[in-house]
Formats: structure tokens, C-alpha cells, sequence
């Protein structure tokens, strides 16, 4: 550019009108510009070249990009295809896998069906027994309880009468005593005043000078009232040993009177205990039975629940022998077990309406109940 402009501003000097020459103020300012024109054209031939380095760098550069997008796109390809391969596997592996559960699944409801059948049977086989268990030992137990309080009964019975005789002998006794000890205290104060007139006229005799010998009858008066002093003496002593008897019959009867008031508490007792656990047994037995009918109940439920799942999936159910006593068949299978449900078909029909019921306990069917018919119209 710097060369162009040169010749253009040399070619403008020399093809012009002839000028007078310049000045040499003139020409020493046309020279710096010169100078300086030439000084750019050199700055801008290495700008220039520096471009064409920078464009080749850049040629270079984009060459080795487009290589290494080459590269990238036939690496990408191949990498493609690689996960492409093993998805392909994959997807093979997984369709094996998903045939291998499926079997195995059919093989795992097959077995499950049988297992059920076979619980629900020996829980079935497991109530009856229990059941039948259940009553012999209630009846046992019952028969027991029975036998214990008719004897019980019986005991208290004899007890009451033991009672009462005691309480009548004891009600004698009372009575008897009291009139011995009547008669006793009637006797002791005949004889204390006959004992105290005796006393008295002692008295009188010994107030009286003793300048007369004492007589025999004297004498023999002191020796009545010696003896009659011991007499007394020894009846006060058996009155009291009669109290102490009379008070020894009462504590004993007292004593008696408690046990047997305790002993009848206890029998009482007793008999209310013994109905008690009779009706626990008796409760125990209805929560058994209960518990057994819902147990029966949830495994019919269960088994509803299962046929009804396999019949929502589609799952065709073999008709195959199994291990088990009770087979189940497809739910989708309503063809009579014998050939006389089918003869009987339709007299049903013509007598009533069939009414699903259930399902049998021992083929799993549907049992109907025939609901009559109203009259025709005719």
C-alpha cells in the first residue's frame, strides 16, 4: 500500500505539469514525508507479513481441528456403536431374565398354591381337632367342677347341721349350767344363813362366861361349824372350777363357731372361684373358636384374593397332579366336576334361579343355591 501510494505520488510529480522547483524548505519536507511514507509501507509489509503468519497458523490450526472432528466423529461412531452392541446384549440378557422369572414366578405361584392348599387343609384338620380337644376337655373340666362342688355342697351342708347341732348342745349347755348354777347358788345361800345363824348363836355361847366346862355338844357344835366351814369352802371352789368350765365351753365354742364361719367363707369362696374359672374356660373356648373361624376366614379370603389376581394377570393355570390332597383348579374353570351336575343343570334352571354361595372347601368351586321361581304369568 505504502509502494502504491509512492509511485502514485512519484507518477503524480513526473507526468505533471511542469512546476517551477520547489523551495529547498519544500523539498526537505516532501523528503520527510517520504521518509515517513516509507517508514509505514515497512511497518505495515511486517504487519503484512505478520497477518499471513497468523492466516497460516490459523489454516494450520483449523486443518488439525477438522482431523481431530474426523477423529471425534469416527471415535463417536465407534463408540456408537459399541454402546449400540451392548445395549442389544443387554436387552437379550434382560429378555432371557425376564422369560427365566416368568418360570420361575410359575413355578413359585405353583408351589405357593400348593403350600396354601396344603396349610389350609392342616389348619382345617388342626380346628376339628382342636375342637373336638377343646369339648372333651370342657366336659372333662366341667364334669370336675361339678363333682367338686356337689362336694363342696355336700360338705357345707354337713357343716351347716355340725353347726347347728353344736349351736343347740351349746344353747343346752348354757341352759343346764345356768340351772345347776341356780341351784348351786340356791343351796350355797341356804347354807350360808343356816351358817351364819350357826354363827350367830356361837357367837352368843362364846360372849357367855367359859366358868362352865365346855359339853360334848359344844364340842361337837365347833366341829359342825369347822366341817361346815371346809364344806363351804370346797363349794366355792368347785363354783369356780364351774366357771372356769363354763368359760372354757364358751371360748371353745366360740372357737368352734369361728371355723366353721371361716371354713363356710372359704367354701363360699371356693364355689365362686371354681364358677369363675368355669366361665373362663368357657369364654376361653368361644375366643378359641372365634379365633379359629377367623383364621378360616382370613385363608378363605387369602385364597379368594390369590384366584382373583391370577385371573386379573391372565396366568392360564396347568390342570396338572399336584402333591397336595386338595388341588385347585383355575378360577376360569366352571365345567362341572361329574357328569350329574350337568344332567341336574336343567332342572335347576327350571325350578329356581342359582345363587352363588361360596366356594367348595374340598374342590374350590362355586356352589349355587337354587332360589324358587316365581308363578308364570299364565
Amino acid at each position: 500500500m505504502a509502494d502504491s501510494a509512492s509511485e502514485s505520488d512519484s507518477s503524480s510529480i513526473d507526468g505533471g505539469p511542469i512546476m517551477m522547483p520547489p523551495s529547498p524548505v519544500t523539498r526537505e519536507q516532501l523528503h520527510k514525508h517520504i521518509e515517513s511514507l516509507q517508514q509505514q509501507n515497512r511497518v505495515l509489509k511486517i504487519e503484512l507479513e505478520t497477518y499471513k503468519l497468523r492466516i497460516k497458523a490459523l489454516q494450520e490450526e483449523n486443518k488439525s481441528l477438522r482431523q481431530a472432528s474426523v477423529f471425534i466423529q469416527a471415535k463417536a461412531e465407534q463408540e456408537e456403536e459399541f454402546i449400540s452392541n451392548t445395549l442389544l446384549k443387554k436387552i437379550q440378557a434382560l429378555k432371557k431374565e425376564k422369560e427365566t422369572l416368568a418360570h420361575h414366578y410359575e413355578q413359585e405361584e405353583e408351589c405357593l398354591t400348593n403350600d396354601l392348599s396344603r396349610k389350609l387343609n392342616q389348619l382345617r384338620q388342626e380346628k376339628c381337632r382342636l375342637e373336638q380337644t377343646l369339648e372333651q376337655e370342657q366336659e372333662c373340666l366341667v364334669n370336675k367342677l361339678m363333682r367338686k362342688i356337689e362336694k363342696l355342697e355336700a360338705e357345707t351342708l354337713a357343716k351347716q347341721a355340725n353347726l347347728e347341732q353344736l349351736r343347740r348342745e351349746k344353747v343346752d349347755l348354757e341352759n343346764t349350767l345356768e340351772q345347776e348354777q341356780e341351784a348351786l347358788v340356791n343351796r350355797l345361800w341356804k347354807r350360808m344363813d343356816k351358817l351364819e345363824a350357826e354363827k350367830s348363836m356361837l357367837q352368843i355361847k362364846l360372849d357367855q362366861p367359859v366358868s362352865d366346862p365346855a359339853s360334848p355338844r359344844d364340842i361337837r357344835n365347833g366341829d359342825t361349824a369347822a366341817n361346815l366351814t371346809s364344806h363351804i369352802q370346797s363349794l366355792r371352789n368347785s363354783v369356780a372350777k364351774l366357771r372356769q368350765q363354763l368359760a372354757l365351753a364358751q371360748q371353745e365354742s366360740n372357737e368352734k363357731m369361728q371355723r366353721y364361719v371361716n371354713e363356710e367363707k372359704n367354701i363360699r369362696e371356693e364355689n365362686l372361684r371354681l364358677q369363675r374359672k368355669l366361665q373362663l374356660e368357657v369364654e376361653r373356648r368361644e375366643a378359641l373358636c372365634r379365633h379359629l373361624s377367623e383364621s378360616e376366614s382370613s385363608l378363605e379370603m387369602e385364597e379368594e384374593r390369590h384366584y382373583n389376581e391370577v385371573a386379573v394377570s391372565g396366568v392360564n393355570v396347568r390342570n396338572r397332579a399336584i402333591s397336595s390332597p386338595l388341588p385347585y383348579p383355575s378360577p376360569s374353570c366352571s365345567r362341572p366336576l361329574s357328569p350329574g351336575m350337568n344332567l341336574a343343570g336343567p332342572s335347576n334352571r327350571e325350578s329356581g334361579s342359582a345363587v352363588p354361595t361360596g366356594r367348595c372347601y374340598a374342590c374350590g368351586q362355586v356352589t349355587y343355591s337354587t332360589m324358587p321361581l316365581g308363578p308364570s304369568g299364565s
